[in-house]
Order: C-alpha cells, then structure tokens, then sequence
C-alpha cells in the first residue's frame, strides 16, 4: 500500500480508503462489514470514512466497533454532518447547533474521543458560511476534529471558505470529497485547480461509478443478483448504467486486459493518477473486495494508456 499526503497537510493516507456508504448498518450484515474493515486494516489501509446519515447512525456504530481493536493513532477515521438526523428543524444543515451536536453524537457512536477528518456534507445555503467556519473550529481547537473537509462543494463555495478563514483566523478546509471516476468528470474543470492553488486534497467517492466500472454489468442483461442495480432503489444507479456507458466498458476491459490488470485496478489507477487526489474510497461487502482494490496503489498507467482510456470516454 502506497500512501500520500492529505492537501498540504502532513497528514498521509492510503492510496485506497474505505468507506461505508449503502453499505455498512444496511444490506451488508455486521459480520461481513467486520471483516471487511479488518483485512482493510491488514492490507495497508489506514483511512475508513462514514456519516451521521448513513443508516441514521448505524454505520458509524459498526465502523466504531470494528475499528476499536486498533490502536487509535494507528488509523485515519472521518465523518461527516449536514443531511437530516430527525424530523425537527434544527436536526439538518450546518447551523452551530447542528455541527456541535452532532459531532458528539458521532464520537459517541464511533466510541472515540476525536474524528481526524470531519466534513460538512452538503453546502448549507441557510446558513451564514462564518457560522459554520468558527463552529469547526471550536471543534479542532477543543481537540475532537483534526481536520475540516467539505464534501460536493462547488469551487465558488470552497474558495469563499477558504477566504474567510484566512480573513477570521479559522481552520482553514484541507479536503474535498468529491465524487469522480471515469464516467462523471465534473470536477476536472473547475474544483481540482480551485483545489491545487488552495493546497485541499481529493478523496473520491465513487471511483468505481457504483459498480459499473467493474465489469458485472452487461448491456441488455440483468443486473446480477444481490447487485446494487438489482435492488429498488438503487435501479440504474443514478444514471450512470446506460448503455453508452456499458459500451465504453467494454473497451476498457480491452485496456486493462493489455495492462494485465481487473477493470477496476485500472479504473483506480486512473483516479489516481491525478496528484491532487490523495485517496480513492472504495466500498466492500466482503473481505476479498478488499484484496483486489487494493492491488491499484502504485500502478502507474503509461501516457500511452492514458490516451488510449481518454479517447473511449471521450
């Protein structure tokens, strides 16, 4: 496992990161999530992301029970606040009210003293952006957040942020959690140089394209039984299996085979060929997910390959 540092920060984490995400407190029993974070743990993975949101606590439950037979300083632990927690309407967005307390309520479900990543999940337009800042900041000077990130933020928004605080004296945001792979690229134009010129690191969520991006997706087949497409909700997996993605698919499985890599080893290793990202978060239901994502860290892809990848999404 190759490491790299976090923005400009002298905080270093794993090439390939956990997350939790549709999957921990949810369809994947505790079991199977246990021991995906353990052999996580084993491979070199120092870097596990959750939320309040995700399964309304149960999550990070899971993830903070996993995590606690290792030594805390051993790993990297983030989670995040803005989306609905209750039904009241202080129990949303980025209010004081609402970061400081759900902050602790996070801590106490992750049974730790301190996140070292906390992220504001959402952009809160009701809420005064200094009001957010300085409530972050009384979180890292009290010492129970390390670091602040954001998460889908627009580069107008992360540089306003990143002006008040130099203007108020607050922490300043260090990371970004974007969505990014292969088949959506929004933030090439805009966030990842707004993020460069202000030292804020990448960690992608999503490298994978939900799964489309491995392969056991077929056009004009039926998504694979116990697959995320297969469930209700999660039909067409918010537009990214068309067909005309399912077409570049199979060009790519072409590359990566030429490359004698899996399709997804080539899709990470694509993430992570950009400096500015400092991880890909990579979800698992079973332990072994975890033994072949991580055979991405330290591929690096030819200019060659490169081309070749760019003129199939184009």
């Amino acid at each position: 496992m190759q490491y790299r540092r976090l923005g400009n920060t002298g905080l270093k984490v794993s090439e390939i990161s956990l997350g939790s995400w549709l999957t921990y407190g949810g369809y994947v029993e505790e079991q199977n999530a246990a021991a995906s974070i353990e052999k996580a743990y084993d491979l070199g993975i120092n870097f596990f992301d959750t939320a309040n949101v995700y399964m309304r606590g149960e999550a990070e439950i899971v993830v903070g029970k996993a995590l606690k037979r290792y030594v805390r300083d051993s790993y990297v632990l983030a989670t995040k606040v803005f989306w609905p927690m209750g039904d009241g309407p202080n129990d949303r967005g980025l209010s004081r009210k609402h970061v400081i307390e759900q902050c602790h309520a996070s801590l106490k479900r992750l049974n730790t003293d301190y996140v070292d990543i906390y992220y504001c999940h959402r952009y809160d337009p009701e809420t005064p952006l200094e009001e957010t800042l300085r409530a972050l900041d009384d979180l890292v000077r009290q010492g129970k957040v390390l670091y602040v990130g954001v998460s889908e933020w627009t580069a107008e928004q992360i540089t306003e942020a990143v002006h008040l605080a130099d203007k108020k004296l607050l922490d300043r945001i260090v990371v970004n959690q974007p969505q990014y792979s292969m088949l959506q690229r929004y933030i090439e134009k805009e966030v990842l140089p707004v993020s460069e010129k202000h030292g804020i690191g990448q960690v992608v969520w999503s490298p994978l394209a939900q799964g489309v991006l491995t392969g056991k997706y077929k056009k004009g087949e039926k998504a694979p039984e116990g697959s995320r497409a297969a469930q209700e909700n999660y039909k067409g997996l918010f537009g990214l299996l068309t067909d005309e993605n399912l077409d570049r698919v199979e060009l790519l499985k072409e590359v990566a085979a030429e490359n004698e890599l899996s399709l997804a080893n080539l899709a990470l290793a694509w993430i992570l060929r950009q400096n500015n990202v400092a991880s890909a978060l990579v979800g698992a239901s079973r332990p072994e997910q975890m033994e072949e994502n991580v055979k991405a860290s330290g591929v690096k892809l030819s200019e060659e390959t490169l081309a070749r990848i760019e003129d199939i999404l184009r």
